[in-house]
């Protein structure tokens, strides 16, 4: 409707837009004014661009719209939502009003701040039948799988999508139940899921695979089954609605297949188990039986010739694998060659330098099988249908073939799976050429323990640190000693210094996984004797895999380095100044007070890791602040010149004469010690111990009161104020917030709050449960369940410390630059 005064051209394009069902649309600026006005817009309240463009945007609704107020602090919240929504009253150029739904997207601008993008669909005339018609063909032409049954579980409609699934029409389905067009144990118990739902009447979800005629392999469904309720509310049958998931599927499987080659392959420097792990890997997860062939000179260890090897080439069989025990597909043993002549897929894969998918129907592969009677025996008996030839290639050098064949599984290789065989290969290859190298680099030894040791130090409010490690001569070979320094919560840190007996590259593997695993089973907080427990059932799970390679020349001195490590771990807390310490038959640490007093501490020696025998024991000290903790390795002290008890006294006496820096402490104790070059690798960590003073922590002992959560952030907020942090209390009121309410709600009393400034800001709550808390994904319409993850979102780290009697929640925040 229009006014009768209203100019011809404004009703005119007011009725053509309305005719054309057009949306109207507007943008406004930060500040609220209109930038843009279209053409629907104007027909829809009359007004040219000229005379509402430049204008509040609040001039178009009505006084008493509710969303004046809205649109109001939108405007002015320092933080805007990305986007409003509801109805409102706006006026038209002649006066009267109009209630509209309005869609306001905020959006960034090209030519400034961002802006407001503000949409209307134009109001059109409901055409129910018309309507009703694209929901028919909706339901009927839509991608997704849908199929209705009554209350009887018999199929009484179903879409297009699912008759091109089965090949079935309309009336040969109809009446009949799931398992009767799908003959299974899958689609029974897809049917027992979808009578629960007639019972219950509650939407239920399933997986769903299973073979389907005249599709070369299974078919995995996601599948969503809901009751259909008649007018009185009872159900009447049920929806099956299905989404193809198998490619999906598929993709997850083969990338859990890459991930567990990237895992399994290459544990050992060793060429023939190398290559047995990449059988291993793909038979029977890609491939029913799996080759590995390597050229003879790089299974010795030599150095292969660069470019293609030509016709007929030697091969030695190294690794095999199959889904038959023995595999009895092989026509090779392990260490036999045979030449491969150049009609071979194998042959042909090395000169291409890719890798080739044949089917076993190929002119080429049915000439290479039918000139070897054993081969084509083997081939006809067990009838392999599809194979893949990779080249193993490292370095831009080929050092082999691996073959993937399948003759139990039906469906041939896809072009995806020769580029998952392509990509494991490659990392197999990169192993093998490692391990080719191993025997002419000792160099790589070296290399690979010092990238093992820390190479700084990392900064500390608990310590002063110092280190120093020198390795043994050549003669000897590279050791496996190593020290470490940990960074824990509440400010603490730990202590380590090992020694794996024995010299080499296995010794030094050795000692990269024990760091490896001090430092995973620091960052869980475990007390130090308890530390030591895990580490020592870690060496003998070790020692087990090398005991298990009785064919391996190098395996009982594999067993022999890992039997042999000792340990020392110490925690030190600046808080309390105090240290807890246990030892595994490793030399006891020095410990230099104040005063100039040097003592050798008297640790509980515990057995060397790996023997399993004694349980390990810890001391807790008291360390005034500025003492001196020495760690070292028994390289320090023990050679054939000197006597132990003597190389311990020069230590002790060494170690309390001032020094300017710990460095040069560290530098003067080696040259006491260690005149010459040392006979065995020695390593050496220094550390003087600091203090937290009383202004640096805050402690709060709390009720078991929710009531108490509002005091406890106003207390957190005043002392982040009182250390000059007030950019940080927000963000330390909600992480204390949260911590606190967990441990009321969740938790034992009594609860206790604890906030730390040192390098970081560090929020402590502990209470006496033992149950430790986890992230978990909330649903939409869950109340609770999000505070774990909103204070894992706003602070750089968190989690959780178990004592004997009490459990501590703790986060730090970075401290805000001035």
């Amino acid at each position: 409707m229009t006014r009768p005064d209203s100019p011809r051209d404004e009703r005119s394009v007011r009725s053509d837009v309305l005719r054309k069902g057009a949306t109207a649309k507007a943008t406004v600026d930060g500040h609220g004014i209109v930038t843009q006005w279209n053409e629907a817009a104007r027909g829809l309240l009359g007004y040219l661009p000229a005379e509402i463009v430049g204008r509040p945007a609040a001039d178009l609704l009505h006084d008493a719209s509710p969303a004046r107020a809205e649109v109001s602090a939108a405007l002015c919240s320092p933080s805007p939502p990305t986007r409003l929504n509801g109805r409102a009253t706006l006026l038209r150029r002649d006066g009267s009003t109009v209630e509209l739904g309005l869609l306001a997207h905020r959006r960034a601008s090209t030519a400034g701040p961002p802006e407001w993008l503000v949409v209307s669909a134009i109001p059109r005339p409901v055409h129910a039948v018309e309507d009703e018609e694209l929901m028919r063909r909706a339901l009927l032409q839509g991608p997704c799988t849908m199929a209705v049954y009554d209350s009887g579980l018999r199929l009484r409609w179903a879409n297009d999508d699912l008759r091109q699934v089965l090949g079935l029409d309309h009336e040969e389905m109809r009446g009949l139940r799931l398992p009767e067009l799908l003959p299974g144990p899958d689609t029974e118990a897809a049917e027992r899921t979808m009578r629960r739902v007639l019972e219950t009447g509650e939407q239920r979800e399933l997986d769903l695979t299973t073979p389907i005629p005249g599709h070369p392999r299974p078919l995995t469904w996601s599948i969503d089954i809901a009751p259909l309720l008649d007018d009185e509310g009872r159900v009447a049958g049920v929806i099956l609605s299905a989404h193809d998931m198998t490619g999906p599927r598929t993709a997850r499987q083969r990338l859990t297949l890459l991930n567990e080659a990237s895992v399994r392959i290459g544990s050992t420097l060793d060429i023939d188990r190398t290559a047995q792990e990449l059988a291993d890997v793909a038979a029977p997860a890609l491939a029913d039986f799996v080759t590995v062939d390597l050229l003879p000179t790089v299974h010795d260890g030599g150095e292969p010739r660069p470019g293609s090897p030509g016709d007929h080439v030697l091969l030695r069989r190294v690794a095999a694998q199959s889904v038959f025990p023995g595999c009895p597909e092989a026509v090779l043993r392990p260490g036999q060659v045979a030449a491969y002549p150049d009609l071979s897929p194998t042959a042909e894969c090395l000169k291409a330098e890719r890798g080739l998918l044949r089917q076993g129907i190929d002119p080429a592969v049915a000439r290479w099988a039918d000139g070897d009677p054993a081969r084509a025996a083997v081939v006809r008996r067990f009838g392999f249908h599809s194979t893949m030839a990779v080249p193993l290639r490292a370095r831009g050098i080929t050092l082999g073939v691996a073959n993937f064949s399948r003759h139990r599984r039906p469906e041939p290789f896809e072009e995806d799976d020769l580029l998952l065989a392509e990509e494991m290969t490659a990392r197999a290859a990169v192993c093998v050429d490692n391990a080719r190298r191993y025997t002419h680099e000792r160099h790589t030894a070296l290399a690979l323990q010092r990238s093992l040791l820390p190479r700084t130090l990392p900064p500390s409010a608990a310590v002063e640190l110092a280190s120093s490690y020198r390795p043994a001569d050549s003669r000897s070979g590279v050791g496996g000693d190593w020290f470490d320094v940990i960074r824990l919560a509440g400010a603490r840190v730990a202590l380590v210094v090992g020694d794996v007996v024995g010299h080499g590259v296995r010794a030094s593997a050795a000692m990269g996984r024990l760091r490896t695993a001090v430092r995973t089973l620091a960052d869980v907080d475990l007390p130090p004797d308890e530390l030591l427990t895990h580490l020592d059932d870690l060496i003998n799970h070790l020692t087990a895999e090398s005991e298990s390679g009785a064919g391996d020349p190098d395996a009982a001195e594999a067993a022999y380095a890992q039997v042999g490590a000792t340990c020392l771990y110490a925690v030190y807390d600046p808080v309390s100044r105090r240290c807890s310490l246990a030892r595994a038959g490793h030399p006891p640490p020095v410990l230099v007070t104040p005063d100039g007093t040097a003592t050798l501490l008297d640790l509980p020696g515990g057995p060397p890791l790996g023997l399993g025998s004694l349980p390990f024991e810890a001391v807790d000290l008291e360390l005034p602040e500025g003492s001196l903790l020495a760690l070292y390795t028994d390289g320090l002290i023990e050679s054939r010149c000197q006597d132990v008890d003597k190389a311990i006294d020069t230590l002790r006496r060494t170690l309390a004469r001032p020094a300017d820096s710990l460095d040069g402490l560290c530098r003067t104790v080696l040259a006491k010690l260690l005149p010459g070059h040392p006979a065995d690798d020695v390593a050496l960590l220094l550390a003087r111990t600091r203090g937290l003073g009383a202004d640096q922590v805050a402690t709060w002992e709390l009720p078991d009161d929710p009531a108490v959560v509002a005091r406890a952030r106003r207390d957190a907020a005043e002392r982040l104020a009182a250390w000059g942090f007030e950019e940080a209390a927000f963000t330390m009121e909600l992480v204390v917030s949260e911590l606190v309410t967990n441990a009321i709600r969740h938790a034992t009393p009594p609860i206790r709050l604890r906030l730390i400034h040192d390098r970081t800001l560090i929020c402590e709550v502990s209470d006496s449960s033992s149950t430790s808390p986890h992230l978990r994904r909330a649903r939409a319409f869950d109340e609770g369940g999000r505070g774990l993850l909103l204070v894992a979102q706003l602070t750089e780290s968190w989690g959780t410390r178990q004592t004997a009697t009490s459990k501590t929640i703790w986060a730090e925040l970075a401290v805000p630059t001035p």
